[in-house]
């Protein structure tokens, strides 16, 4: 049965298309609907809605939901359209009339958004964690190989001396920035929903201070509204958070898809980490190089999706913002996957100390050249010159 079902019964085909797959979704967001669910019970204690042994009754229920869970015994069925009603019915079910209180000061659109806001949060640290393994590896990988030269490239072409650990430690730092970005958005979304209810408030005195602290959020909205118009903008920059650190990935995979080639030859990863063709036997692909590009974009591409979701839409809960979901849960699953493999991957990653000599070629030294004429007394232009004719 639906929260809000009527005398009539939906239509199958309406049903199926209006609850798509968000009920399989909503198995993400369990844990965070049972933290949710008990916050605001505990509020409702408070304010006398619920007894302490009430109280007491809805904890235990939602331990045993979180058991059932774990066991993988808890269902939502698509008849129930979300976790939310899951929750509810099976607290309802068990425990009669007191199950019937959960509901009181609070609607699914605030509710929704709390499991959304939690779950985010909760991501966005291992995610951040996932990246300091990253940068882990890449400064043990800097240090290994210190003092192993390596061509700098412009346009493609030889440009000047660096080294492996420099190159490697660029990344690096770029990480540290993403990290940033990570922290800025969860800083964003830090804010706790419950108490909006449909996006209008409660015409009841409630604590919604409390409820935020239960949760661990750190403020409330100032505005009920701006709850349900904030949903959509959150979810886009917690995935452009995220693709920061996957544009990070993608330009370190670019790199090494190049440096891996044959023509270059200055890393290699073991066998067991690359493919091979079907028809060449000499075939041996780092094709997994090519998969955190492809990911890179398909991750972008989730920012896009949920960013025209959002658009052209009237203040309040729309329905549309039910479809920014799925992108959302792919964009963050599909960024952390990119993290890790790219972590075993440097872990693994040897470079080859002949090839990268050989490519130390006399001309990407030039600049240097010029740059001691420029220390005795030469102009820079004139130094320049001297150093190109003879180059050419």
């Amino acid at each position: 049965m639906k929260l809000w079902q009527k005398k009539y019964k939906l239509n199958k085909e309406i049903e199926n298309f209006t609850v798509g797959d968000d009920y399989l979704l909503d198995y993400k967001l369990l844990k965070y609907d049972l933290k949710v669910n008990l916050a605001h019970a505990k509020m409702l204690n408070k304010i006398g809605v619920l007894s302490k042994k009430e109280l007491l009754k809805i904890s235990k229920a939602l331990s045993e939901i979180n058991q059932l869970a774990s066991k993988g015994k808890f269902r939502i069925k698509k008849e129930q359209e979300d976790v939310h009603t899951a929750v509810e019915q099976f607290l309802t079910e068990k425990l009669g009339k007191t199950g019937k209180k959960i509901h009181t000061a609070k609607s699914r659109n605030d509710q929704i958004m709390a499991d959304i806001l939690l779950y985010c949060k909760e991501e966005l640290d291992n995610t951040k964690k996932l990246i300091f393994g990253l940068i882990n590896e890449l400064e043990k990988f800097s240090v290994k190989y210190k003092g192993i030269g390596m061509p700098g490239y412009t346009h493609m072409q030889k440009a000047m001396p660096y080294s492996v650990a420099k190159w490697v430690l660029s990344f690096k730092e770029m990480l540290q920035d993403d990290i940033k970005s990570i922290e800025n958005v969860k800083e964003l979304i830090d804010k706790s929903p419950v108490g909006s209810a449909a996006g209008f408030g409660i015409p009841i005195k409630i604590d919604k201070k409390m409820t935020a602290e239960e949760l661990g959020f750190s403020k409330i909205h100032d505005t009920a509204l701006y709850v349900q118009n904030s949903r959509g903008k959150y979810e886009m920059n917690v995935i452009y958070s995220l693709g920061q650190a996957m544009l990070t990935l993608n330009k370190l995979a670019t790199d090494l898809l190049l440096f891996t080639t044959s023509e270059y030859g200055f890393f290699s990863l073991p066998d067991e980490f690359c493919t091979g063709s079907s028809i060449m036997p000499q075939k041996k692909n780092y094709d997994l190089f090519e998969l955190v590009k492809g990911k890179t974009k398909i991750v972008h591409s989730k920012l896009f999706e949920i960013s025209t979701l959002y658009l052209n839409l009237n203040s309040g809960y729309n329905r549309d913002m039910q479809l920014t979901k799925k992108p959302l849960i792919e964009g963050i699953e599909i960024s952390k996957s990119v993290i890790k493999i790219m972590t075993l991957a440097i872990k693994n990653l040897k470079p080859n100390k002949e090839n990268l000599s050989k490519a130390m070629t006399k001309e990407i030294y030039a600049t240097e050249k010029a740059l001691k004429l420029v220390k005795k007394g030469v102009p820079f232009r004139d130094a320049y010159k001297n150093i190109s004719n003879h180059l050419f």
